[in-house]
């Protein structure tokens, strides 16, 4: 009814889940982020690529979840056919209860053997075909979480050698030294860049699974998510030593005279000293 407001269950229902749209808009904006913060550093290509990689995931991640109706109908008609050959054999090698009976106990065994034989190769052809289309979601997921894996070890290689310690500029570099041309300011906000695209990497992972239940899915997101935590804790390991070296350095540089202007307690002003002892 108007003026109603909806459950709110199902108002909230799209917090649930991830928004592979809402993934592809975060995307988007950090590397138009680091596009203006570092437009000639490698770093905004690997964005460029996590955001394409998130950008296909939407396509992949439908893809796997819609029922594919062509290849159930392709299974339907093997597995009724194989069906059907099962049937005609059992008409074709049908035993009456004398004909048993006249069987001895060797011949017995061995139509016995047989049979149970010819069971589990059916078994095992319908099992098969009718885990076809599972396996071909499968195949194409893990195609993509490896990419993510590997992409994930491209941005772990680009912060690789940014040290805060280098960014001092302390000591003499060598020949083979990597470029010290970012003040530490740039320094953290290239590393959190790096821990945000690791970050969006964990969640494009977990879109694979919201409409695909599949164990082996499932365990290669969890190395993804376990990969990029990982990394990310390094990250912000190097980002916490840059904000002390950042502390410090304002410290440093306050103006002396707070130091006048505040003198320590007990001291008496230097103008009081310098003045003459009344005379007795």
């Amino acid at each position: 009814m108007p003026g109603m407001r909806e459950d709110p269950e199902r108002e909230n229902r799209h917090y649930r889940n991830l928004d592979a749209d809402k993934i592809v808009a975060t995307a988007t904006t950090l590397c138009r982020r680091v596009r203006e913060r570092f437009p000639q550093r490698g770093l905004n290509r690997v964005c460029a690529d996590v955001q394409k990689a998130a950008e296909e995931t939407r396509q992949r991640a439908s893809w796997i979840a819609r029922p594919h109706w062509a290849i159930r109908f392709a299974i339907a008609l093997v597995v009724g056919v194989l069906l059907l050959v099962m049937a005609r054999l059992l008409l074709i090698i049908h035993l009456d209860v004398r004909q048993i009976q006249t069987l001895g106990l060797a011949d017995f065994l061995q139509t016995l053997e047989a049979a149970i034989n010819d069971i589990i190769l059916i078994g095992a052809a319908l099992f098969f075909f009718l885990t076809v289309e599972n396996r071909l979601k499968r195949r194409r997921a893990l195609q993509a979480l490896h990419e993510l894996r590997s992409l994930a070890h491209v941005i772990d290689m680009h912060q690789l050698t940014k040290d805060p310690q280098r960014a001092l500029r302390r000591g003499k570099s060598t020949a083979s030294s990597p470029r010290e041309d970012m003040t530490l300011f740039e320094l953290s906000r290239y590393l959190d860049y790096c821990s945000e695209m690791l970050s969006l990497i964990g969640k494009i992972a977990a879109v694979y699974l919201q409409e695909f239940d599949d164990p082996v899915a499932l365990g290669a997101v969890d190395e993804i998510e376990s990969l990029t935590t990982d990394l990310s804790r390094k990250i912000w390991q190097k980002i916490m030593i840059v904000h002390a070296l950042l502390e410090s350095e304002q410290a440093a540089a306050l103006p002396s005279e707070d130091a006048a202007e505040h003198p320590p307690a007990g001291k008496a002003p230097q103008e009081a000293s310098e003045q003459p002892a009344a005379p007795f």
